[in-house]
């Protein structure tokens, strides 16, 4: 089949190679099929392909608010007339078949309904949060859970998930930081991609491909004080450089949809922004799917205090470029009168309407509607072992070594006497984290059950709560305290429960809950060596009895299997590799911080710090900066060699160094290459993150790992929203986080003049 001529023009679904897309290829009788349904649509059913709805018939998660929902009945009578185009958050495949069977058999013109919902990090196997899973640094991971993901959100009757979420978070007092990749561009970039790659497979067409919808479109996660929904007031060159190449990663290896963010650009909500979602989505970065709202976003914009009422708020959502409006109705009810009126033009509307429609048949639903609906795969491909052990693995891979002082990892064969202390030892409720909500509680592991599973049998595990998550248990601390005393190692394991994190939960402080923290502070006065487990979706400041424990490990929230990955790191069956992809501030009071930040004119510069840029009760650096994980190894870098100082404009440098694993086992190291732009026309970070790579060593092993730099490498967002790259000097280091590492420079050379 060949791309019909015509589908290039309307300027719907360009090529496979301009896309970077999984191949997908219209037949001249799709492309006709498409036209002739556009030219036969009433007004009232192209609005109806312009809306989704929540699912009445299946399982359903009850979404906050609770606006618009409809009963089966209703439901079905809308979908008989043609007023649906999208169900979500809906799962089983029984009851997508009853609606399906509505859509294509009961509807005047028989187009299918796609089927949408939020797999965010697992359907019913649950795999880490994806900032957890972020800290593996591991493109490949992510491309491989996301493959399992789609494997099972399929099975249930799913088309497309709300994911990945490429928004850059640089404060961690924002709740949905935990959703995404964390605070630095390179690495949710790459992160993005490849979830996007996981999720569509290699053919969307294919029953386990799960449409990527990556969101949100943008800079959902600058919001001022990161306080949920509230308003975003950035340059045009911290829009463009920090937060939309997540997006430009997703859209060029294929995702055909996208959401528009909740939050406003500089005074003008995004829902409502042509300049965002027209000029520079379409325009500027060549997006050729379309653009849901979000729960309800078109409908806010009169609470925002720019629509007059629901009818205009339809008109600026649609003429901005949102295609699909979400369970708020708008569309369904205002579009027809928007455009018998004139106040909407029928082009537009035909344009939303032919994205949707293809997109529909790029996945494959003209053809057989029924697809993702197959009853045998529902009984199979779901919660399966191999899934299971996945996650296992995964887990593992992303808790994060941030401190030890050497009681890591403990022997289990020497019978240790273990108590393991804090309201999360034998707690099922908190192991998911947020946006799990298909996920069966009863089948998680706690880490009581993970450790009696790793423990010979005549070890001595005991288990105390000592407090509730917030509030305190009466005797709780005195019976962990006598628990401490009398155990070898006290497993300390504390946090944030899953309520805490995720969408409106934004924190003033992110600390550790004050009853945990007295609890802390009471066992690290034993004098017994503590290590902390910690449970959270963000970055936390971390105070005396926990900064001050022998051992700290970020367990984030793991799934499934988070017991048994617990286990696994503690007892040295799995040695750490994660590294930080968010800053761990002294206190709360430094977000947002982040550690590509600007020098300003004053920094703290060999220790002076009257008149610098800082904090009086803190210096301006991280506890635990970006990138940071230790290992049960020690890796040693050395031998940094430039293939050339010089860079010429049109050719590259290699970057190189070798890297020895000096311990008594087999590990995994992160190598990160950063860089600087010493002098520029716009002030540049101190330091920025452009490339990784990791490296497996057995003890005594070393290798040289490589990296190749170009000039594109070096450019950045300058004067008229242009990238450019400036000749001049440029610092280089390769280390094992972002603070430190081995140094050295390159100099970009202008090209030569032309004669």
């Amino acid at each position: 089949m060949t791309l019909h001529r015509r589908a290039v023009l309307s300027g719907i679904l360009g090529s496979a190679a301009t896309l970077g897309m999984p191949r997908i290829a219209f037949a001249a009788d799709e492309v006709q099929r498409v036209d002739s349904l556009i030219s036969r649509m009433t007004i009232e059913e192209k609005a109806g392909q312009m809306t989704c709805l929540a699912d009445a018939f299946r399982p359903f998660n009850p979404p906050n608010p609770q606006a618009g929902i409809q009963g089966e009945k209703r439901l079905s009578e809308e979908i008989r007339k043609g007023r649906v185009g999208c169900l979500f958050n809906g799962i089983g495949v029984a009851g997508a078949r009853r609606a399906q069977e509505l859509a294509v058999k009961e509807s005047r013109l028989g187009i299918p309904l796609l089927f949408a919902g939020d797999v965010i990090h697992g359907l019913k196997t649950i795999f880490p949060v994806p900032l957890a899973e972020a800290s593996a640094f591991d493109p490949d991971l992510a491309e491989r859970s996301a493959r399992a993901m789609a494997e099972e959100a399929t099975a249930a009757g799913l088309h497309l998930t709300f994911a990945p979420m490429a928004d850059v978070a640089r404060d961690q007092r924002w709740g949905r930081v935990v959703e995404g990749a964390g605070e630095d561009v390179t690495l949710t970039a790459l992160l993005t991609a490849a979830r996007v790659r996981g999720f569509q497979g290699k053919d969307l067409r294919r029953a386990d491909s799960l449409l990527a919808c990556p969101k949100h479109f943008a800079a959902y996660g600058a919001v001022a004080g990161g306080l949920e929904y509230g308003s975003v007031d950035i340059s045009e060159e911290t829009l463009r450089e920090t937060h939309l190449p997540p997006f430009t990663a997703a859209f060029a290896v294929g995702a055909l949809t996208t959401m528009a963010s909740f939050n406003e650009i500089n005074g003008v909500p995004a829902t409502a922004d042509r300049a965002l979602l027209t000029d520079i989505l379409r325009g500027e970065m060549a997006f050729r799917g379309f653009v849901f709202s979000d729960y309800t976003a078109d409908e806010e914009l009169i609470a925002h205090g720019y629509a007059e009422d629901e009818r205009d708020a339809a008109r600026l959502a649609v003429l901005a470029g949102v295609d699909m409006s979400m369970q708020s109705g708008l569309y369904v009810r205002y579009l027809p009168e928007l455009v018998r009126s004139g106040a909407v033009p029928m082009g537009t509307i035909d344009v939303a309407v032919r994205r949707i429609l293809y997109v529909k048949m790029a996945l494959g639903l003209f053809a057989d509607p029924w697809r993702s609906l197959d009853e045998e795969a529902e009984r199979t491909r779901i919660f399966t072992p191999a899934r299971r052990e996945l996650a296992r693995e995964i887990a593992g891979r992303s808790i994060v070594l941030l401190k030890n002082s050497g009681v890591l990892p403990i022997d289990p064969d020497q019978r240790p006497n273990i108590a393991l202390i804090g309201p999360f030892g034998e707690d099922r409720d908190n192991l998911y984290g947020p946006w799990a909500f298909y996920g069966d509680p009863g089948k998680g592991v706690d880490i009581a059950s993970g450790l009696r599973a790793a423990l010979p049998g005549d070890a001595n595990l005991t288990v105390e709560p000592g407090c509730g998550i917030s509030e305190a248990i009466e005797g709780g601390i005195a019976r962990a305290v006598a628990a401490a005393r009398s155990c070898d190692v006290a497993l300390l394991a504390i946090g944030e429960s899953q309520t805490m994190s995720g969408e409106a939960q934004s924190r003033t402080t992110i600390e550790i809950p004050a009853v945990q923290q007295a609890l802390a502070d009471a066992v690290a006065a034993t004098g017994k060596p503590v290590v902390v487990l910690l449970r959270h979706g963000r970055a936390l400041a971390l105070h005396d009895g926990v900064a001050n424990a022998q051992a700290i490990l970020a367990t984030w929230f793991l799934g499934s299997e988070a017991g048994h990955a617990v286990a696994d790191v503690l007892f040295g069956k799995v040695n750490p590799s994660g590294k930080l992809p968010v800053s761990f501030p002294w206190e709360s009071g430094q977000e947002p911080f982040f550690y590509d930040r600007k020098a300003t004119g004053r920094p703290v510069v060999d220790n002076r710090t009257e008149y610098r840029a800082r904090y009086t009760t803190t210096d301006n650096s991280a506890r635990f900066p970006f990138g940071h994980g230790l290992s049960y190894s020690d890796f040693v870098l050395a031998d940094l060699k430039l293939s050339d100082a010089a860079l010429r404009w049109d050719a590259a440098v290699e970057v190189s160094a070798k890297i020895t694993n000096k311990g008594s086992c087999r590990g995994s190291e992160v190598v990160q290459l950063y860089m600087r732009d010493r002098v520029a026309s716009r002030t540049r970070p101190i330091r920025e993150l452009k490339g990784i790579e990791r490296v497996t060593l057995d003890p005594g092993q070393s290798r040289t790992v490589h990296f190749r730099i170009a000039r594109k490498d070096l450019e950045f967002v300058g004067s008229g929203n242009r990238r450019i790259a400036e000749p001049g000097l440029f610092d280089i280091w390769l280390g094992q986080s972002s603070v430190g590492g081995l140094h050295t420079q390159i100099e970009l050379y202008a090209p030569a003049p032309s004669i």
